[in-house]
Formats: structure tokens, C-alpha cells, sequence
């Protein structure tokens, strides 16, 4: 682990030269702009006369502590976020797991249960109770459910069918419960009370404790969101975009539901969103987005076909999105840095880095991605921690779950290089800044996106029925 403490790169005499020069030419944007930059050099400042040893400080304790409480109360400031509520949990659970805190058992299970209620009946998840399906908060429950089941507190969501989900071949072959496993009889002896025939009442177990994410009614969903084109929409006529593609492909791989003919046509519309500037916008034909980027991007590395995209194009405008003076992301050309993007957009590198090494690229570094991860750091520790617990946007701005939520993970990949023999660490500051490593495509932890997909893979892949299919296809066919 290599741990930079100083010289910071804000404290170079060269820091001052990197500054936004409008040639002469002053547009509100400019304006703007040089507002932001005098608010992070007072920043610089007021932590220079502070810290005659500049060591940046991830301030873990109010993080966290403002965290738990978001997981049990929230103000009313958060009522806007009605239709939002498992995002909050996904955003909050992430944020605990990077920062390598347990979630207490009590409230784990508080969770999933809120989830289930979540859970349309038709399939998908929606906003909140009783509200309509909607790919976003999907994605957000599959993922937060993910988190909570590899911290030892997934067996909360299966607490009475935990026995059918590891001895699953019971009910293939036949055996004697009582005598083959007889020691989880003994631990599990209430549940014998309560269901005195584990097998008759199988499914209902199922049900009613383990199948949180019913996949079935899942890829029901899926496919009545699918447009023919390839693209899909948010929800029952809403919107296209390619972040619904995104929520889309990484619930349908995490869960192992995808079907041959789910994402058919998919990528050749991902790649249609690919626009002049390098990066994707959100449908064909509009600006170039880094959230939108980031979603086109992971979805294609999910469905093997990234290699369809100009990479070298894209690498060109995502390394142009880090501010120089700064050292934190844009999300789009000619636009104020931002927290978030410090994972829309340096989430991207890992991506590009992978797809390029792929492709036989041999000039690839096997220490650093390609952006400037000290600066980033930089950024997010010194402009981006409210000292009360928290990350935000930019000094000046409110703390949010948001914003924390992506300034820890992208402080997590501008920490993290590669993965197992080719792992490398980068560590502004003290070695407690460190977080844990997040994986790129799901942005949750790698060992709960292997747990993910271990558990779900021994699960068979359901069948769509024909009308779906069908529905999903017609319209290409009749243009084709």
C-alpha cells in the first residue's frame, strides 16, 4: 500500500496555475465557475493555517453516525424523496459497507422487510409501498438486498427457509430430514413447531421468508419494460433512457434471470447513445452525460460487448472531466465539478481499463487508472466532508445520503487499483482513510456481488411466457 501524506498536490506552488482562464471572454458559466474555485482555495487555506503536517482526514466516526441514523429517522426535508425509498437504503448500506461498519441485525431485518413491501406485485420494485414498479428503485433493492445478504445478515430475509435454501437437494432426493440433519432440527426447532411439515408447506416458506426478489414476476417486469429497439423504459410508459438499460442488465445478472432474448438489440442501442464528444448521452442524439456514460458503459461490460463502443474516443472525454484546479469530476463538458461524479465518471476508468487490456492495448499501467487519483482524493477529503458526518457536492452545499453515498465510492476506486495479484493501493492521508474496494459495475462490494451470484446461480433461469417475448419483439419485426 503506497500512502501519500505529503507534499498534497493542492499545496504545490504550480496549484495556483491550474485556475480557469475565460480569455478575456466572462459568461455566467465562467462566473460560476470562479466562484467555485474561490471556495476551494479559502478551503486550502483555512486547512493550511490548521495542519502544519497536511494529513487529510476521513472523518469515519460523524460518517457513520450520521449514517445509523439516517437508517431509522429521516427529517422532512427527505419527504421529496417519497418515491425514492430504497435508494435511501442502498444509498446508506454502500455507504456503511465501504466504510467497513456492520449494519446491527435488528435494523437488517427492518430493511428487508420494508423492501418486501416495495415489491410490486407484478414484479419489480417500486419507490414505496403500494406505489407502481419502477426500474431505479429496483435496482436500488436488489442491490441494498445483495448488501445486507453477504454481511452474514441475508439469512434475516430466509430466517425459516435458510434450511430448504442449504440442503436444497432434500426435496429432489427424498432424504429424512430428522435423521441426515438432524443438528439443524435442533437449532431450528421452533420452526419445526410452527410448520410441522417442512415439505408441504415448501413454497409458502419460500414465499413468505426467502423470495424477497420474486424472480418470476422479475423478468415479467423486465420484459414489459423492453422496447423493441432494445431499449428499455423506466416504467409502464415512462421514459426512455439508458439508465433504465443499466438498472435493467445488472438486476437480471445479479439475480440470474437473463434469457437470450432480454437484451436482444440492447447493446447496438447503447452504442447508438455514443455521440461525437466520446462519452453517451442519454438516449441517441443528446449530450454527452457522465451518469449516462457510466450506466452505457457497465451495462455493456455486463452483456460481453463493450468492445462495440469507440473506447479510445470515450477514454478522451472522461479524462477531460477531471478539473484541473479542483481535482474532482464534471459531469459534463463546460459544467461545475461535483461529489457524485467522482464515482459517474472515475467508476468509468476501471471499466475503459479492463475493456482496453481486453483488447490488447499493452501501454496500460498495472499500478494507476487513468485519471489523477491523488487529486480526486484530495477533493473529496478536504471540500467534500461536512464535519458533522456526511459528503456533499462542493463547499457551500448540504450533506446528503446521495453525495455521501458516491464520494466514499469514489474515493474507494481512486484507492483501489486492479484486483488480487494485480491489487495496488493509493492512500491520501492516514492509512484510516482507507476504504473498502467496490466493484465496478454493480458498485457494491466484490465478495457480495460473488455471494450474489453463487446463491442465485444455483437457481434455474425462469422462463418468460411467449406473449412476453412476443410483445418485446413484434414491433422490431415489423420495421425490419
Amino acid at each position: 500500500m503506497e500512502s501519500v501524506s505529503s507534499p498534497l498536490r493542492c499545496f504545490g506552488e504550480c496549484h495556483t496555475a491550474e485556475k480557469y482562464t475565460d480569455d478575456g471572454v466572462e459568461t455566467v458559466t465562467s462566473v460560476e465557475q470562479r466562484k467555485v474555485e474561490r471556495s476551494i482555495q479559502e478551503v486550502v487555506s483555512v486547512y493550511k493555517q490548521i495542519h502544519s503536517l497536511p494529513q487529510p482526514t476521513l472523518l469515519r466516526d460523524q460518517h457513520y453516525q450520521y449514517l445509523k441514523k439516517g437508517l431509522r429517522h429521516l427529517s422532512d426535508a427527505y419527504e421529496c424523496l417519497d418515491a425514492s425509498r430504497p435508494w435511501l437504503c442502498y444509498w446508506i448500506l454502500h455507504s456503511l459497507e465501504l466504510l467497513e461498519e456492520p449494519v446491527p441485525t435488528a435494523i437488517a431485518s427492518d430493511v428487508c422487510k420494508f423492501l418486501a413491501q416495495c415489491q410490486s406485485p407484478t414484479g419489480g420494485f417500486a419507490g414505496g409501498p403500494c406505489q407502481a414498479a419502477h426500474l431505479a428503485p429496483t435496482y436500488a433493492a436488489v442491490n441494498a438486498l445483495c448488501i445486507i445478504g453477504t454481511q452474514e445478515a441475508y439469512n434475516i430475509i430466509d430466517r425459516y427457509y435458510s434450511i430448504i435454501d442449504r440442503y436444497y437437494s432434500i426435496i429432489d432426493r427424498y432424504y429424512s430430514i430428522i435423521d441426515r440433519y438432524y443438528s439443524i432440527i435442533d437449532r431450528y426447532y421452533s420452526i419445526i413447531d410452527r410448520y410441522y411439515s417442512i415439505i408441504d408447506r415448501y413454497y409458502s416458506i419460500i414465499d413468505r421468508y426467502y423470495n424477497i426478489i420474486d424472480r418470476e414476476k422479475l423478468l415479467s417486469f423486465l420484459f414489459s419494460v423492453k422496447q423493441p429497439d432494445g431499449s428499455f423504459v423506466m416504467h409502464i410508459g415512462g421514459e426512455v433512457d439508458v439508465r433504465s438499460t443499466y438498472c435493467a442488465a445488472s438486476v437480471a445478472s445479479l439475480t440470474n434471470i437473463m434469457t437470450p432474448t432480454l437484451f436482444q438489440d440492447t447493446p447496438t442501442w447503447i452504442v447508438s447513445c455514443q455521440n461525437w464528444e466520446g462519452g453517451l448521452g442519454g438516449v441517441p442524439g443528446l449530450e454527452a452525460h457522465g451518469g449516462y456514460t457510466f450506466c452505457g458503459m457497465a451495462a455493456l461490460v455486463i452483456l460481453g460487448k463493450e468492445h462495440m463502443l469507440d473506447l479510445k474516443s470515450l477514454l478522451r472525454w472522461v479524462a477531460s472531466r477531471q478539473m484541473r484546479y479542483e481535482g474532482g469530476f464534471q459531469g459534463r463538458c463546460n459544467k461545475l465539478v461535483d461529489g457524485c461524479y467522482s464515482f459517474w465518471q472515475a467508476g468509468l476508468l476501471p471499466l475503459l481499463h479492463r475493456a482496453l487490456f481486453k483488447g490488447g492495448d499493452s501501454t496500460l499501467s498495472l499500478q494507476k487508472w487513468m485519471f489523477e487519483q491523488q487529486a480526486l482524493q484530495e477533493y473529496i477529503l478536504l471540500c467534500c466532508q461536512n464535519p458533522a458526518g456526511g459528503l456533499l457536492d462542493k463547499p457551500g452545499k448540504s450533506r446528503d445520503f446521495y453525495h455521501t453515498c458516491y464520494c466514499l465510492s469514489g474515493l474507494s476506486v481512486a484507492q483501489h487499483f486492479g484486483n488480487m495479484d494485480l491489487h495496488h493501493e493509493l492512500i491520501v492521508g492516514r492509512e484510516e482513510n482507507r476504504l473498502a474496494p467496490s466493484h465496478p459495475v454493480y458498485n457494491i462490494c466484490p465478495e457480495k456481488v460473488a455471494q450474489a451470484i453463487q446463491h442465485f446461480h444455483q437457481l434455474p433461469v425462469p422462463v418468460p411466457a411467449q406473449k412476453e417475448v412476443s410483445s418485446a419483439c413484434n414491433t422490431t419485426a415489423d420495421h425490419s
